[in-house]
């Protein structure tokens, strides 16, 4: 008898050690109720609590969590009906908030994300729906974090999934793109054909310029070179007409030698001339080459002699013995 009392006993201390000691694991909070009024929170870790008076009443998830929106069909503002999904990340901050402010809050969250929406969406037209996906990620964070603040969760963040346009909409989309991209094309065709016809431009009007100054330098040179000519000229008749002036016959030849080789010359490089027939006279030639000799000597009598050798100095004559 003695020991069935014994073993109630040790089962009955076993049952009140079981619940009064509680276990909180990290990530998640412990709310306390003493008759079914809430009284504390239990953060992680081991905790007594008061046998037969208290008992734990919710165990809260505090971690960060993913909340699924179901897909549900949206009229935008143009009467436009797409398909729009997303997702809400969300935690819990307050246990105490979130477990006896809210029946079922994940499905609370869920109706929420959902009605505002219908609401963001079907405010704004197609084309800013499928642009401003980050505009209404804003209004929907902003909406329901403001909605969810009393129930002591903060959303994090809330971001669109999936956008289906009809699949009219989506043919006509497809046309649009082409076409945009075909025009973009031609744009960047003709703006590369207007930049090589400039470069070409640009290159030719460099070439007639280089062109122009090679011209004004050639004839700039041409110039100065008939210049020199002239210049020589003129010095040579200087020469001859004073031979002319003092009665000098061979004067008179030496023009009519130069003229007499220069056509007789324009003769023999006529490409027409197949033989070349020398005048009968042209043994008068030799002549009038003597002539101008006589008169380069003329000319040359005139110019100072040589300073003769000093008082002293021997010089043995041409074709002549020593001392004769």
């Amino acid at each position: 008898m003695s020991g069935i009392v014994v073993l109630v006993f040790l089962a009955f201390a076993f049952v009140l050690l079981f619940s009064a000691i509680k276990i909180v694991p990290q990530g998640r909070e412990f709310t306390v109720e003493r008759f079914g009024r809430y009284t504390r929170t239990l953060k992680p870790g081991i905790t007594i609590l008061t046998p037969f008076l208290e008992t734990v009443g919710r165990r809260v998830n505090m971690m960060e969590q993913v909340l699924d929106v179901p897909q549900q069909e949206v009229i935008t503002k143009d009467n436009v009906s797409v398909k729009v999904d997303a997702i809400v990340f969300i935690q819990v901050m307050d246990a105490a908030a979130a477990a006896y402010r809210v029946d079922n809050l994940m499905y609370a969250i869920t109706q929420l994300a959902q009605t505002n929406l219908r609401t963001v969406v079907g405010a704004m037209e197609l084309d800013e729906v499928l642009s401003q996906r980050d505009a209404i990620n804003s209004r929907l964070l902003s909406t329901i974090d403001h909605a969810t603040g009393p129930w002591g969760v903060k959303v994090a963040r809330i971001e669109i999934k999936d956008l289906t346009p009809p699949a009219d909409i989506t043919n006509a989309m497809a046309r649009q793109m082409k076409a945009e991209r075909e025009r973009r094309a031609v744009i960047t065709e003709a703006e590369g054909e207007k930049q090589a016809q400039i470069a070409r431009a640009e290159g030719q009007k460099q070439s007639a310029i280089l062109q122009a100054e090679g011209r004004r330098e050639a004839a700039f040179r041409d110039a100065e070179a008939r210049e020199r000519e002239a210049e020589a000229e003129a010095k040579a008749t200087a020469f001859v007409s004073e031979a002319i002036a003092k009665g000098d016959v061979n004067a008179i030849n030496y023009f009519v030698a130069q003229k007499y080789v220069e056509a007789f010359a324009e003769l023999a490089r006529s490409p027409q001339q197949k033989t070349v027939i020398v005048p009968a006279d042209f043994a008068g030639l030799t002549g009038t080459v003597a002539g101008v000799g006589e008169l380069i000597k003329s000319l040359g009598a005139d110019t100072p002699r040589p300073t003769p050798p000093a008082r002293g100095a021997t010089s043995a004559p041409v074709g002549g013995k020593r001392g004769e």
